[in-house]
């Protein structure tokens, strides 16, 4: 008994120590009106031109959402679920229909190695349905563990697709070395082949793919509205998740430099900062384990309008952070309970779409 109490009052004390008292209720009223229900884990959604809404589900079925109808799109490869992997990000391309691929990344099970890794693939849609579907990119260095698989996909204005993968769980090998794949932001053309202008290219032991490295587990990714510049959140360990801007060959400096400490309280590096290796744009303590992200840029929220929205995975809400010059100003909370935030974008109507587990597809009201 005396164990139980012990073990109660040190759940307690962490549970306080983790109370995030940076952030306050949204000083406007929102609600949600459910546009797809019975998808366990939306973990990813695009738009498609005529509006309708292509969605992951983590297990591995593909749907297409339309007049609040969901269908399941057949077709798609098995799907490797194991932890944190399984069917994870979609894309439209930004020139669809006149180039009309759909890209998508998921855990893949080896066919060498005892694991899996994150792939990326594109393909097209012929009445709910895959077709000539082409791999892209396969992360090396299977593993078996269940963690850090990513992955979210995004496209600049010049056309370059990015998309990331996380350490896979071994932070010591894989971030800081640009020879093995994980815990990277890579780039590539449309089509899967490598850009002349990559930072690596001329490495000759390197992973040519790579744009950035030193991540952890990157979960959102956006193109800035305005700036055309790649913004990525990742998870930190207990604190330290981090908004970083992406630039060429930089280093985010994971695992050597983190505002996070382990699990367990411990820590694993003494420094926050280190020459050669980027600050975050933002970083959160305690950590809200950020998920999905999308710039609103819409006069149906006045309020919104001209910041960002993340969701958390931890604390169940939709995050508003508002940005003024380089730096967050005010941290609010909205649909705070609704449930684990997976994923969030603005659509070609205006509105703020919301992946939220167990309870699928929902669209941001005003009250």
């Amino acid at each position: 008994m005396k164990f139980l109490l012990f073990a109660l009052s040190f759940t307690g004390l962490i549970a306080c120590a983790q109370t995030d008292k940076n952030i306050t209720e949204s000083s406007k009223s929102y609600d949600y009106e459910v546009v797809a229900e019975d998808i366990p884990i939306p973990w990813g959604f695009d738009f498609l031109p005529d509006g309708s809404i292509i969605v992951t589900e983590k297990s591995g079925k593909l749907y297409h959402v339309k007049n609040n109808t969901k269908t399941e799109i057949t077709g798609f490869p098995e799907v490797y679920v194991r932890g944190q992997g399984g069917l994870m990000d979609v894309k439209v391309h930004p020139a669809y229909p006149e180039k009309p691929w759909v890209y998508a990344t998921y855990a893949k099970k080896s066919e060498t190695e005892d694991g899996g890794n994150t792939r990326l693939v594109r393909f097209q849609l012929d009445n709910n349905s895959v077709q000539n579907l082409e791999v892209l990119y396969q992360g090396e260095q299977a593993s078996r563990r269940g963690q850090h698989f990513g992955s979210r996909i995004e496209f600049d204005n010049d056309g370059y697709l990015y998309f990331s993968i996380g350490d896979r769980g071994n932070r010591d090998e894989n971030p800081q070395d640009i020879t093995r794949d994980n815990g990277k932001i890579y780039r590539l053309n449309d089509d899967g082949s490598i850009p002349d202008d990559n930072p690596f290219v001329n490495n000759n032991n390197a992973k040519k793919a790579i744009y950035s490295y030193g991540h952890r587990n990157p979960q959102g990714m956006e193109r800035h509205p305005e700036t055309g510049k790649i913004w990525v959140h990742e998870h930190g360990p207990r604190g330290g998740d981090e908004i970083n801007i992406i630039k060429k060959a930089v280093n985010y400096g994971w695992p050597v430099i983190s505002y996070g400490i382990n699990y367990s309280g411990t820590k694993f590096t003494e420094i926050t900062k280190k020459e050669g290796m980027a600050q975050p744009f933002h970083y959160w303590v305690p950590s809200i384990a950020p998920s999905g992200m999308t710039f609103v840029r819409s006069k149906k929220y006045p309020h919104l309008n001209g910041n960002v929205l993340v969701g958390s995975l931890k604390f169940q809400y939709v995050e508003h952070l508002v940005i003024e010059g380089d730096k967050v100003t005010k941290r609010e909370k909205l649909l705070d309970g609704i449930g684990r935030i997976r994923s969030i974008e603005q659509g070609p109507d205006g509105y703020v779409y919301v992946g939220v587990e167990g309870l699928g597809l929902v669209k941001l009201i005003k009250k």
